[in-house]
């Protein structure tokens, strides 16, 4: 397989022998040695140990180890890094662990899905260089372990597609990992292919994707017989050259997470059938790879699109949103309570934000205030950006209804959301720009492929769809 299936992540049994791993915050260092801490205050003390966020001791015993101690930090550390705890999990040797001390529902909640997702490793090219057994962690008292198993094993399937170079992960192999998911759940697929686009009016899907050797397509998934509709729409450009507007060899070396999108709705609807959420979702992927060959649109072509709006191709490199545009009309065609789709779509969203935000769009105060939430409680940092109208101007070039780069060099990523939202004609229509990519290791988050708005969106979902 293109993906290799990989054990799913796992809490240590309850009655499990464990060791205890006590949590302690730098104000209450003191009380602490002078109290549960008093037999090792001496060897914390010279080892300097401070309670830093994550910062982490073995504790000695006479016949080997009595536990461990890790800093929670103080609030401001705390504020300044996600899963700070999971820093503990590369200090502590394998065996079975369990945390001692208070902490919040939220806070525990961190502690637990921050330790799953610390142990990912991305190792299946280093067949020779076997990976150390990893600690584990029985899940705190109070914490919904089966959401956050869902959620490690959604984000860990996002984190392999994208990490997964395109030499193995083209669009037929993205094909494989989505039917494969969709068998593992009971959910029905189906794959239109090749010319068979054109035969089934996708022209841009097509168009994108005609120049590569590997054929382009488009993904359906369906699952749920009961509850309200949800549509999730994901971008599956399996490596984006530019096209004809070729990017310089720099702009390449990321681009096979140019399928991003479609890795974390993938990641998500795995997330919603593990849970078994009680709606009817459908899943759409536009899959291609965007190439360079005698059969590549050109700079200044019209294509038709599905819904029947003229496009001017003034950037063959903004491919994205000419894929996305006919997976959504095929969307609205028939009616769903919410319609989502999440894209690496805009270098303007990562000056605007960076890397670890995700942006999104929508018109409806309802599903911002529902993300809002679900990004504190899914700890998935999100923030709204607005479908300016004003600027819908800015995309009709004169010549055809639309133009797919409007010149300029201004609101890239609004008057992108502004483009697909001229083909999603739905009333909760919400669109994430995300950049699906940690630059550097991080605290649950090594440096590499990563979901975003996945967990925001789990969270947000009961109140969109009023489960």
């Amino acid at each position: 397989m293109s993906v290799p299936p990989r054990p799913a992540p796992a809490f240590a049994p309850d009655d499990a022998p464990s060791l205890p791993l006590h949590l302690v915050a730098p104000e209450g260092l003191e009380a602490w040695l002078e109290g549960p801490g008093k037999a090792w205050s001496g060897w914390l003390k010279t080892t300097g140990f401070e309670a830093g966020l994550g910062e982490t001791r073995l504790l000695p015993a006479t016949d080997g180890l009595a536990g461990a101690v890790c800093g929670l930090g103080t609030p401001k550390a705390r504020a300044r890094s996600r899963f700070g705890l999971s820093r503990a999990t590369n200090a502590l040797p394998a065996g079975v662990w369990h945390l001692e001390g208070a902490l919040s529902p939220q806070d525990a909640t961190e502690a637990a899905l921050g330790w799953l997702l610390a142990s990912y490793r991305f190792d299946r090219y280093r067949p020779g260089k076997a990976a150390p057994a990893l600690p584990l962690l029985k899940c705190p008292a109070g914490v919904q372990a089966d959401q956050c198993l869902a959620m490690a094993e959604g984000e860990f399937l996002t984190r392999d597609l994208i990490n997964t170079p395109a030499s193995d992960l083209g669009p037929a192999e993205l094909q494989e990992a989505f039917m494969a998911l969709a068998a593992r759940f009971g959910a029905t697929a189906e794959a239109i292919v090749g010319d068979d686009l054109l035969a089934r009016n996708f022209p841009m899907i097509h168009a994108v994707g005609r120049a590569s050797a590997r054929a382009p397509r488009l993904l359906e998934m369906r699952w749920g017989d009961a509850g309200p509709r949800l549509t999730l729409v994901g971008k599956g450009v399996c490596f984006d050259t530019g096209g004809l507007d070729l990017k310089p060899s720099t702009g390449m070396l990321l681009m096979k997470k140019d399928m991003g999108g479609a890795a974390t709705v993938m990641g998500l609807a795995l997330m919603i059938m593990r849970l078994r959420l009680p709606i009817r979702l459908r899943v759409l992927v536009p899959a291609v790879e965007n190439s360079v060959s005698g059969t590549a649109m050109r700079p200044r072509d019209i294509l038709t699109s599905r819904k029947g709006l003229t496009v001017e191709v003034n950037n063959t490199d903004a491919e994205g949103r000419l894929i996305l545009a006919d997976a959504l009309a095929l969307a609205c065609e028939e009616e769903s309570d919410a319609l989502i789709s999440m894209a690496t779509l805009t270098g303007a969203a990562r000056v605007a934000v960076g890397p670890d935000l995700a942006p999104y769009f929508t018109d409806d105060a309802e599903v911002s205030a529902a993300l809002e939430a679900g990004a504190v409680a899914g700890l998935d940092p999100v923030w709204r950006l607005p479908f300016h109208a004003p600027y819908d101007s800015m995309l009709e070039p004169g010549i055809a209804d639309l133009d797919n780069a409007p010149t300029g060099g201004f609101a890239g990523a609004i008057t992108a959301a502004l483009f697909l939202r001229r083909f999603a004609d739905h009333p909760r229509y919400t669109h994430f720009d995300i950049y699906a990519h940690t630059p550097n290791d991080l605290p649950g988050r090594p440096k590499g492929g990563v979901g975003q708005g996945a967990r925001a969106l789990l969270h947000a979902l009961p109140r969109i769809l009023g489960l």
